[in-house]
């Protein structure tokens, strides 16, 4: 077990998955929709490990304390243009949305999606596996750090609450 915080290898782990996905984001950049503004899969309810919500209240502690969440029914860290506010410590989920996902079930089964948005050009069923982001290992990796930094736990936290919790009573 490492004795490295957990937030910072949080940190190299986003920075990990940014380098990971850039090449696939740029392969798939004619088919892209995802740019600022367009905000479909930026949705209320959304949950995140409690270490990525740490690194978002220790980021944004005035934004949490003296902003606004966005409108309900939207992620709560969307601006009115429909900008994430907090793109540079954005958790996990939101750096790998709108690209050709592709998962492996227990009985072995694959399985592959993608934003409707972003559903043109060849099938993602007919794409290699190379040119899809796949589920499982980065995650294990996320996991990690939140039972290192949760004591075990695997706590999770609704970015919306996040607002609320910085709010004085």
């Amino acid at each position: 077990m490492s004795a490295t915080d957990p937030l910072a290898d949080l940190a190299v782990f986003h920075e990990d998955v940014d380098r990971a996905v850039a090449p696939l984001a740029e392969r798939h950049r004619d088919r892209l929709q995802c740019r600022r503004g367009c905000a479909d899969c930026c949705v209320d309810d959304l949950t995140v490990f409690a270490i990525e919500a740490e690194r978002i209240r220790r980021a944004h502690a005035a934004l949490l304390a003296e902003g606004e969440p966005g409108p309900a029914g939207t992620c709560a860290f969307l601006d009115a243009a429909g900008a994430c506010r907090v793109y540079d410590v954005r958790p996990y989920v939101c750096r790998t949305q709108g690209l050709p996902l592709r998962w492996i079930e227990d009985d072995g089964a694959e399985y592959r999606d993608i934003c409707p948005l972003n559903d043109t050009g060849a099938p993602i069923t007919d794409l290699a596996e190379s040119a899809c982001w796949t589920l499982g290992p980065a995650e294990g990796r996320l996991a990690g750090l939140q039972q290192r930094f949760g004591d075990g736990r695997m706590d999770r936290v609704r970015l919306r609450d996040l607002f609320e919790a910085h709010r004085p009573d």
